[in-house]
């Protein structure tokens, strides 16, 4: 538990307490305490704690609320809570102010947990699968994947951190339409670059990388499929195409700091029977019906707008088929909780999903989508559409290339997914403290070159235990410490509401605070103790810099 946490519950314990010992000398009247809340104010003039016990307590109590909140300060026993000053404030709210000395107890903790400092066990190990990214294996990563691939690897981080025990899983559409429109595309690349005159599929994949991976073929192979049957050649494309992208976008992740636990094959589901399976299911359950020669889902029934075909007429599922499959296979594999995170544009698909989940006997509130918004990439203040490689989208390694992992990473991740992102790419490059990621990074540099230069001077770090933090008394300082008593309660936090963005909020702030505390005092000073204690403060502070920045996949430098 947090110093923070284990603070506020004994406050809470006290505060019930008092409440209680209130009721038994008949100062208040009531049968069961309401469901409070204890939170940390706005403003800091109102104190560290404030709580709204009272004004819940009015009606039945049929009192004041101010009144009941100075009944309970009357009989609230703060001895070993913190708590050094208890005002009565507005309609009723009791406001707690805590003795400042409990942040020296934070220092040692987080210079003996080191890198496992602000984890915590809140989750309980709880089974929890995030899938994200599963990008068609036709192309190459584009923006949206790429904003989704920080977003999902950095939540899966923040939950692992937070207790929970995390599985992160590429879903790879390897069957259906898709696949079919792309054999067409590459069989029609592979003969015109053969020589024959062959028309190319309206509907077909357009992009260079197709004529790419033909070509790389005619090298290693001539045209040794350019006489065989048609449907023999396109199986045969298709499975050197789809092994060749699929591994393209394993190494581009790989290279974005994305390490998957499954990759997970659509085709399987076919294969193996479980997409036939759960459509017999749902019909003998009642949710399918057919119409037309096709196999239609019930999904009004669960509030989408209309019903979805399942099976289509011509006998072949469609991939909403797959999908529930898929999902049925997510919730046998034991998870007790998935995660997607898919374009905004599958907003349609949220309702009729988690009508499938409930149709298979689960609870939808298990499954959990985040719709991601659309990227505008910027640059020299215009919009940048097109890719100046291609001449189509903008690739994530060609994002990777311009700006490097770090600052790629650090913007995808800074806002929340439910907003429209513009990503700035002179401002990503840029080494200034308008930077965001530079500004995080250059504060973990900097504290490195502080303790660089406390050993070139012969200061070696003292042990903790010698050391007297209370010598660190400017406010700077103590801002410092309490902000970083928060990051465990944050992680928790970013975990329980699914907004990693929340890790660079923090991390900009204590950023910000240490280059405050780096102006306002000397570390490097002569004297001993209170040198000591900075130099601990310092290595602190990197150590929780550091752990941020591991959480959404960001380096920490030592020297910039």
């Amino acid at each position: 538990m947090s110093i923070v946490k284990n603070i506020e519950n004994q406050i809470k314990e006290s505060l019930e307490k008092a409440a209680h010992k209130a009721k038994e000398a008949g100062e208040l009247n009531f049968t069961t305490l309401p469901e409070y809340v204890l939170e940390v104010p706005r403003e800091k003039a109102h104190g560290d704690f404030a709580a709204n016990m009272a004004m819940l307590l009015a009606k039945e109590a049929k009192m004041p609320p101010r009144k009941i909140a100075e009944i309970i300060v009357s009989n609230f026993d703060s001895a070993g809570t913190w708590v050094e000053k208890i005002e009565v404030a507005g309609p009723g709210f009791i406001n707690f102010y805590l003795d400042n000395s409990w942040v020296y107890s934070v220092l040692p903790v987080i210079l003996d947990q080191g890198d496992d400092y602000g984890r915590s066990d809140f989750g309980k190990g709880k089974k929890v699968q995030v899938e994200f990214v599963s990008a068609n294996p036709t192309g190459l990563l584009h923006m949206g994947n790429a904003r989704g691939a920080a977003l999902g690897d950095s939540l899966a981080s923040v939950l692992d951190a937070a207790g929970f025990d995390v599985s992160r899983e590429f879903y790879i559409n390897d069957a259906g339409n898709q696949i079919e429109k792309f054999a067409r595309s590459l069989e029609a690349r592979y003969l015109q670059l053969l020589g024959e005159d062959v028309p190319f599929p309206e509907d077909g994949y357009h992009g260079q990388d197709i004529i790419d991976t033909m070509q790389a073929l005619i090298d290693r192979q001539g045209d040794k499929y350019k006489g065989m049957d048609g449907e023999l050649r396109r199986e045969l494309l298709v499975k050197y195409a789809l092994e060749e992208k699929i591994s393209g976008i394993r190494k581009t992740l790989e290279d974005f700091g994305v390490h998957y636990d499954v990759w997970f094959s659509e085709q399987t589901l076919h294969d193996s029977g479980e997409v036939a399976d759960v459509v017999e299911k749902l019909k003998k359950d009642g949710h399918i019906y057919e119409k037309e020669g096709a196999l239609w889902f019930n999904t009004t029934q669960f509030g989408d707008e209309k019903d979805e075909v399942v099976v289509r007429s011509n006998g072949v599922p469609t991939y909403f088929a797959a999908d529930i499959a898929y999902h049925r296979n997510k919730f046998r594999r034991g998870f007790e909780r998935v995660i997607n995170i898919w374009g905004a544009d599958h907003h349609g698909h949220v309702a009729r999903m988690k009508g499938a989940v409930k149709a298979l006997g689960y609870d939808p509130e298990q499954l959990t989508v985040i719709l991601m918004q659309l990227v505008r990439l910027f640059q020299g203040g215009e919009i940048l559409r097109m890719s100046k490689r291609t001449g189509t989208y903008v690739t994530l390694n060609e994002l990777m290339e311009e700006i490097g992992r770090d600052a790629a990473r650090y913007f995808f991740v800074m806002r929340s997914p439910d907003s429209q992102m513009d990503f700035d790419l002179d401002l990503a490059k840029s080494q200034s403290a308008d930077n965001p990621v530079f500004y995080v990074q250059y504060a973990h540099a900097r504290i490195c070159s502080i303790l660089r230069q406390a050993e070139e001077m012969g200061y070696h770090l003292p042990e903790v235990s010698q050391s007297d933090f209370r010598v660190l008394t400017d406010p700077s300082e103590m801002m410092l410490m309490r902000k970083m008593a928060d990051l465990p309660d944050e992680i928790v936090s970013a975990a329980r509401n699914l907004a990693p963005h929340r890790m660079t909020s923090f991390a900009h702030d204590l950023a910000s605070l240490f280059h405050v505390f780096y102006t306002n005092c000397r570390v490097l000073t002569d004297e001993p103790e209170v040198r000591n204690a900075r130099l601990l403060l310092t290595k602190a502070t990197g150590i929780c810099i550091k752990n941020v920045l591991n959480l959404i996949g960001v380096s920490a430098p030592e020297r910039m």
